[in-house]
């Protein structure tokens, strides 16, 4: 049954408790620096294969960085690629793949009653530094500025594309959540189905970061850009000589329905939300603030009417700065002091930090381990600093957990923008491999 068939008509009451405010996620679709759908992302996490890379960009030289290299002919044209923007064509690839995994009858769904609301960490800022360096090059003359450039710098532009890509008519729009912002676009996705404004989300996170010469510099000026021998080692949260971020580019697209939708046409789940919550700082610009994390954290605890001790596996935002990691951890060690079951991971390590995507990825690659039992691990820590010690930190060999069935998702930006999800194993999803 498509969704086109849950008419307004004979759709469940959305008030209350009720079946129909449970949102679930059916499919997903991402790229990523170690792999381009799930099945082979989880299997780089598991065998603690690395994507990071030496990377040439310009201004700034050789640095490091994870960078994509999915098919981006799948769903677009060389025509849509000239025109349009990195974020986006990620954000149609990911939405494309989450769709087809998903197992949706596309032709058949009323695209006015599909959303979209993707997360990004920042939008526009490759595309306005290619044109003055193209205008360099002509002495400044304006006449030679693309006039594709205000489409591709709009702040909605990845939403935009996909929603364009993908012949949806429903709402799209980007979330501007810093680094917190995958994480925000399914809080806002499973939102928007509990309010009844969409019958299905096409929620989660992208990043170009990578194509900005701006981000590198930046990151560079403060001494907190990662560098490293060997660039498989650079990204290395916990470890006593972390030096820094390893800027990743990425994307990571859910597809949320409400239960009863799912069950109806009977969608594989992958999980349900049952938590979240997002809070602010509200102290620096830059530095975290552990008491605040602490809280997003109990807030998603107590939403989802959990104790700490009953989440199996908590995904880290830890970016492999040195404060980040400390203030995080702190922030874990008070939450979960009673929790010693929890295990927690990281995987900026493997994938470097993909920014807007970076909440998103991360939970997507624990997610198998409601089929699997495994929690992969951190890699790159070769000597834990007694700051960032946690009872139960994977690290280097992933992890038996007998039948996990809370995963919680931390994802944390600047300006001090915090936020928490968590997602419950569903009977279901023991059926079948997740991505196969």
């Amino acid at each position: 049954m498509s969704l086109s068939e849950n008419s307004m008509a004979d759709r469940p009451e959305l008030d209350g408790e009720g079946a129909a405010r449970r949102i679930v996620i059916t499919g997903i679709g991402l790229t990523s620096p170690v792999a381009h759908n799930l099945v082979e992302y989880r299997a780089a996490l598991l065998q603690g294969r690395s994507g990071v890379r030496k990377y040439e960009i310009r201004y700034v030289g050789e640095t490091l960085a994870g960078v994509c290299e999915f098919d981006n002919l799948r769903y677009q044209t060389k025509k849509d690629l000239r025109r349009g923007t990195r974020a986006g064509s990620i954000g149609i690839y990911c939405a494309n793949e989450a769709i087809r995994d998903a197992g949706l009858d596309w032709q058949n769904v009323e695209r006015h009653m599909v959303g979209v609301y993707l997360g990004v960490t920042e939008h526009g800022n490759v595309e306005t530094e290619n044109e003055i360096y193209l205008i360099k090059g002509y002495n400044y003359d304006t006449s030679v500025w693309s006039h594709h450039h205000n489409p591709r710098t709009v702040a909605n532009n990845p939403a935009g594309e996909v929603a364009l890509n993908l012949g949806i008519t429903g709402p799209h729009y980007t979330l501007g959540a810093a680094c917190a912002a995958g994480n925000a676009g399914l809080i806002q996705g499973a939102q928007m189905l509990r309010l009844g404004d969409c019958d299905l989300a096409i929620a989660g996170g992208v990043s170009e970061s990578i194509h900005t010469f701006g981000i590198f510099a930046s990151f560079k000026s403060q001494g907190a850009l990662a560098t490293h021998a060997d660039p498989t080692k650079a990204s290395r949260p916990f470890d006593k000589q972390r030096n820094g971020i390893v800027v990743a580019e990425g994307g990571c697209v859910f597809i949320l329905e409400r239960l009863p939708d799912a069950l109806r046409r009977g969608a594989r789940i992958y999980g349900e939300i049952v938590g979240y919550a997002m809070n602010t700082d509200a102290t620096d610009f830059v530095l975290p603030n552990a008491e605040r994390q602490a809280e997003c954290v109990q807030i998603a605890l107590r939403r989802a009417g959990l104790r700490p001790d009953q989440i199996d596996i908590v995904s880290t935002h830890a970016t492999g700065t040195d404060s980040g990691d400390i203030q995080e951890c702190a922030a874990l060690r008070s939450v979960f002091a009673d929790a010693p079951g929890t295990c927690f991971n990281n995987t900026k390590s493997f994938i470097g930090h993909a920014m807007g995507a970076a909440g998103a990825l991360e939970l997507a690659g624990n997610l198998p381990a409601f089929v699997d039992d495994l929690c992969h691990a951190t890699i790159n820590v070769d000597e834990l600093d007694p700051a960032c010690e946690l009872p139960g930190l994977v690290l280097n060999q992933p992890k038996t957990i007998r039948k996990p069935t809370y995963i919680l998702n931390n994802s944390f930006g600047m300006l001090g923008i915090n936020s928490v999800v968590i997602i419950k194993r569903f009977a279901a999803s023991t059926q079948g491999s997740p991505g196969a």
